[in-house]
């Protein structure tokens, strides 16, 4: 990859991180591209993956899925969405996405602005009411 900001990307010049609740393939983010304001990531979440609960505190994000099927929490309210759905999360929102299908998860994540000065995510999955609220809407459900 050469070191200049791209105005194209293609699947040569995309980056990619292995997290923990899959690979990301970023697309649009600074050094990348010469964004200023948008970040654009793909994510790959495998059959029972999950990214629990968190926060981005100065960024607001889109999730939209390409394919599979996301239980898609924000804030204490969730959705199961599937291909050409999405879920917007206000800046400092707390949330959650987690693949309940048996097939991996494809969804863009678009998230704004494309620098900040703080932490980009924080994790408050170990804080009440996040680490009991899946489990208990899970139980209430009959899931």
């Amino acid at each position: 990859m050469s070191s200049a900001p791209h105005r194209f990307v293609t699947d040569r010049e995309k980056q990619v991180e292995l997290l923990p609740w899959g690979p990301h393939d970023w697309l649009c983010r600074p050094g990348l591209t010469e964004a200023k304001d948008l970040q654009l990531v793909r994510v790959h979440m495998p059959p029972g993956a999950g990214h629990a609960f968190h926060t981005h505190p100065e960024l607001e994000e889109i999730i939209y899925v390409i394919s599979g099927r996301a239980e898609q929490w924000v804030g204490k309210e969730s959705r199961v969405l599937g291909p050409g759905e999405i879920a917007h999360i206000p800046r400092g929102e707390v949330h959650a996405t987690y693949n309940i299908g048996t097939e991996t998860l494809v969804f863009l994540a678009i998230l704004s602005p494309a620098q900040s000065k703080g932490p980009a995510v924080v994790d408050v999955s170990g804080e009440e009411p996040w680490r009991s609220l899946r489990s208990a809407s899970s139980v209430a459900a009959g899931h």
